[in-house]
This record gives C-alpha cells, structure tokens and sequence, in this order.
C-alpha cells in the first residue's frame, strides 16, 4: 500500500496537467464550432465511451491479453538471451549485432510473415508483441550484468562463492534497476504492438475497434479506442513501476532519503 501510495503522490501533477488539457481543449472545441468529425469536444468523446460500452469489453479483453502473454514471452526470451550472452564472450560478440540488427526491421512487415506462419489466432499477434518488448529488457539486463561491482565479485570469490552465489548476490541485484528500466519501456510498448498485429489479421480486439471507427468517419469513437490503449499502456507501466518499488525497497528508500537531504 505504501508502495501504491507514493506512486499516486508522484502522479499528481500529471494528472492534473491532463485535467488542465482537457479543460482548454473543450472550451477550444466550444468556441471555435469545430465540426465533431474533425476534432470532437472531450464531452463527446466520453459519450461515445458510454454509447460503445457493450461492444468494448471483448475488444479490451482481447488486446490486453495479446499485451500480457506478448510481454510476459518476451521478457521470458529476454532473460534467457541476457544470461545467455553474459555467460560467453564469443556468443555475446556473434549474437548481441544480429540482435541489434533485428531492430531495423520494421514490426509491420514481419506481422504478415508470422500471420502467414501460423494463422489467424492469438499466436502471431503474441509474438509480435513478444518481438517488440524483448529488446529493452535484453539491453538493459547485459548493460547491468556487466556493470557490476567488480570489487565485490572478487571479494565474494576470494570467499570461495560460487559462480551462482555472486550471481544471486552481487550481480542480479545490481542489474534490477538497469532489468525495470527495460521492462517499464516494454510494458509502454506491449499495447501498441497488440494493436498493430491486430491491423494486419484479426477479427477482435483495440486495433480492429479503432479501424471501423476510422472507416466509418467515427473521430469520437476513434479518440475512444486512442484513450483506452493509451489507458491500457499508462496501466501496465503503473504495475511495473509497483513491482519495481517492491522488489528493490532499498533504491527506493535511498532516492527518498536523498530527495529529503537535498
């Protein structure tokens, strides 16, 4: 609950500069008679929400699980990988460029391959998701396990710790916050990915929802589908950052601390 808490606090002002947006921008739409399918009034947008409800719930299910799955596989792979080439320097200097060369290329020209590859189901639109998340997370995982003290590995080896032992309490700790930062910018990524897959073969989900509205020249419901992945996003970084507070109280307590000194 602290955790939940202290997170809320440092959202405050974003919150209200998002209320302060909403306010102009409604009086904007009021003044200027701006026609609603060029830029609806915020009021409008969130009738929309109210008249499409029954028709959202199966669209939000279907996209926020392609996200979570999508998320979880990647950082699944992500750990894997980073493990992986930590443990070899030759397998880190022949895999870390393709990996980086893996980036270059497009989303949305390797979703019809995969839709191809294995259908019109949850799979494809899962890998995508897991495509664009695992990157963050397998950079940042190797920055951080080949920036760990050096003086304190050697200081455990001297000890007689094995090569786990200095995994588990020198090494890994050190790479969360590098691990959080990579997965905080794959939560903001998983959404948006669904979303694009969706695009390319589906029959269910944000993305098509978002469609249909562009088709039908409906710009409220369009701003309605762009507020719940944006929802959706903002969310699942919400639950990342809380994990994060979690799982490393101490460099929470220490930015606090520093924070109350300064």
């Amino acid at each position: 609950m602290k955790e939940l808490k202290d997170v809320t606090k440092a959202g405050s002002p974003a919150i209200v500069t998002v209320v302060m947006f909403v306010l102009i921008w409604e009086l904007i739409v009021r003044i200027t008679g701006i026609e609603p399918y060029i830029l609806p009034a915020p009021s409008e947008i969130f009738l929309a929400f109210g008249e499409s409800w029954t028709l959202l719930p199966e669209h939000i299910w279907i996209t926020a699980a392609e996200a979570l799955l999508g998320f979880s596989l990647g950082i699944i792979v992500a750990l894997v990988i980073a493990l992986s080439l930590d443990a070899s320097v030759i397998l880190r200097k022949s895999v870390y460029p393709l990996l980086l060369f893996s980036q270059t290329i497009p989303i949305i020209a390797i979703a019809p391959l995969l839709i191809i590859w294995f259908g019109y189901g949850i799979l494809p639109k899962v890998l995508v998701v897991a495509l664009v998340t695992f990157f963050p997370v397998v950079v940042n995982m190797i920055e951080g396990l080949q920036s760990s003290d050096r003086d304190m590995m050697r200081l455990l080896q001297s000890m007689g710790s094995s090569r786990w032992q200095t995994m588990r309490y020198v090494r890994f700790p050190h790479a969360l916050p590098y691990l959080f930062t990579g997965l905080k910018i794959g939560a903001t990524y998983s959404v948006l990915a669904a979303v694009i897959s969706e695009w390319v073969g589906a029959s269910k989900g944000l993305g098509i929802y978002l469609v249909r509205a562009q088709n039908s020249f409906a710009t409220d419901k369009v701003f309605v589908s762009i507020m719940i992945i944006s929802f959706l996003s903002c969310l699942l970084f919400f639950i990342t950052v809380l994990i994060s507070r979690w799982a490393m109280p101490w460099k929470y307590k220490h930015m606090k601390k520093g924070s109350g000194e300064s």
